[in-house]
């Protein structure tokens, strides 16, 4: 099973840049996969900020946070070497275009140590904190890519290399090292 079921917008985007269609296909699957994985950790905290308690035990919740950090963990080391070489070959002609990734809205700033207790998860705030809005932007990024695909806008090879860019710097730096600390 794929996992999406549709090709996300964004990968058009993507394609469309790309000089080798596989390391391209494989920069999609590991977006989507990231994608996925990331939007579903941050469905699972934002259940915990409204006082859902799922699932029903702390022990549970436990387990479910560092399930979900695994995963996006997984979907993001993945990521590493294809982006990499797709950033290499999209090399853009001038040396920085306007990026496509944006920055934190207020929305994702949330005081994650109360909802932690109230779960009962032993995790450390400051980590959830900065994992969640990373995950958040960058979900909201790749919509934005999404959006720009399904409007026909243009989008140059610079800003998709600015994007792409800032999405690695952000992610797989400090973003992967809390979900690793997270998932142990």
């Amino acid at each position: 099973m794929s996992v999406l079921a549709r090709r996300p917008a964004w990968a058009d985007v993507i394609a469309e840049h790309a000089y080798d269609a596989v390391l391209a296909q494989r920069v999609i699957g590991q977006l989507a996969a990231a994608e996925v994985s990331g939007l579903a950790l941050c469905r699972l905290l934002e259940r915990w900020a409204r006082g859902e308690p799922e699932p029903a035990t702390p022990g549970r919740r436990q387990a479910a946070l560092r399930r979900a950090a695994d995963r996006v963990e997984t979907a993001m080391t993945g990521l590493e070497g294809p982006l990499g070489r797709y950033l290499l070959e999209l090399e853009a002609d001038q040396a920085e275009g306007r990026s496509w990734y944006g920055a934190p809205g207020a929305a994702e700033l949330l005081e994650w140590e109360p909802i932690l207790k109230r779960a009962g998860v032993h995790a450390s705030a400051i980590r959830v904190a900065q994992t969640y809005l990373e995950l958040a932007v960058f979900v909201r990024a790749l919509q934005g890519l999404a959006d720009t695909a399904r409007i026909r806008a243009s989008l140059d090879r610079s800003s998709l290399w600015a994007g792409l860019f800032d999405l690695r710097e952000n992610l797989l730096g400090r973003t992967l090292e809390d979900l690793r600390a997270l998932a142990a």
